[in-house]
């Protein structure tokens, strides 16, 4: 771990999320939108078809976050010593923080979608669901749309909450802002369309990689989180591997279990269409009141992993000076 003050990092991480709880992303200048931007304007540069280049241009534009990152954290640190200098080291956390976050933005959109099929609006619920997901919204009924919007809410409290803070405690302003630049270059290019299906090969792989520990620990807390632990846990295990992602599949089947919902099944992406297993088999489908109960759970399962990342890092910190004493002492 980066030799970083654990208490400015505990601080650092409560106020961004604090932050993104009550100011949530803003409609212009956000700083990922800054950043897909610039990714964007490398890919008219280095676009070819063929996997090379898509692993320049992830090398490019994630390479280039993080080392900048990692820089302006480093250049805080050297002025840490003073009760300034840390005060900036905390103050540099928390806005990386707040800007990689995005669960409160994730909360709403699924909520205005679930409140416009409560109202039987659902133009304005398909009009909405692209804010969330890539799915065609023309080709879904009112159950298919709930049921896309909590598969939505499962995956993205991983990819835009938890797996952050796993790489913030891991790596701190560096893990931040690399988790999030990955994230956002797979989501751009990632996915199997003509035009990037070998282009965005290297973002997807490297999205899976680094997206493995924080879905792993975003299905155990939603398996903590849970009413029901115990039906959590069986669908959790039973059906992970089900899914054709291998990050997806173990947070979607845990947010299964724990609403009792069934998710997968049929799904249709520009023009595409997906026949996937269901998860949470025997359960009951998804309704629209269960929007609510998902944002909820994904609510519970943040702060979870917000003291996890606290937490770990103090760890870390500690077993560190533990080792550096022994390595002094020998």
């Amino acid at each position: 771990m980066p030799a970083a003050d654990p208490l400015g990092f505990a601080c650092g991480a409560a106020l961004g999320f604090a932050c993104d709880l009550v100011l949530a992303d803003p409609r212009r200048g956000h700083p990922v939108a800054a950043f897909g931007r610039a990714a964007q304007s490398v890919e008219r540069l280095l676009w070819r078809d063929h996997r090379g280049r898509g692993a320049l241009h992830s090398l490019v534009c994630a390479g280039g976050a993080t080392a900048g990152a990692a820089l302006l954290a480093r250049a805080v640190r050297a002025t840490s010593a003073s009760r300034r200098g840390r005060a900036a080291d905390a103050a540099l956390t928390a806005a990386a923080t707040w800007a990689v976050l995005g669960g409160t933005s994730l909360g709403r959109e699924a909520r205005a979608i679930g409140w416009a099929l409560a109202a039987g609006d659902l133009d304005v619920a398909r009009e909405r669901l692209p804010h969330l997901c890539g799915r065609d919204p023309q080709s879904l009924d009112g159950q298919q749309i709930a049921r896309a919007v909590v598969e939505s809410v499962a995956e993205n409290t991983s990819d835009a909450v938890v797996g952050a803070l796993v790489w913030g405690a891991l790596a701190g302003v560096p893990g931040l802002i690399g988790f999030r630049a990955v994230n956002t270059l797979d989501a751009m290019v990632g996915h199997k369309s003509p035009r990037y299906h070998r282009f965005g090969w290297a973002s997807a792989r490297l999205d899976d990689v680094v997206g493995w520990p924080g879905a792993r620990l975003t299905a155990a807390l939603t398996v903590l989180a849970a009413p029901d632990r115990r039906g959590a846990l069986r669908v959790a295990r039973r059906d992970a591997g089900r899914h054709p992602s291998p990050n997806a599949g173990p947070v979607e089947a845990a947010f299964a279990g724990a609403l009792g919902v069934r998710l997968g099944g049929t799904l249709a992406y520009a023009g595409r269409v997906e026949h996937r297993p269901v998860l949470g088999s025997g359960n009951r489908p998804v309704a629209v009141a269960d929007i609510e109960r998902a944002v909820r759970l994904s609510r519970r399962v943040s702060l979870l992993a917000l003291g996890a990342a606290v937490g770990a890092r103090a760890l870390g910190s500690v077993i560190g000076r533990t080792v550096k004493r022994s390595g002094s002492g020998g």
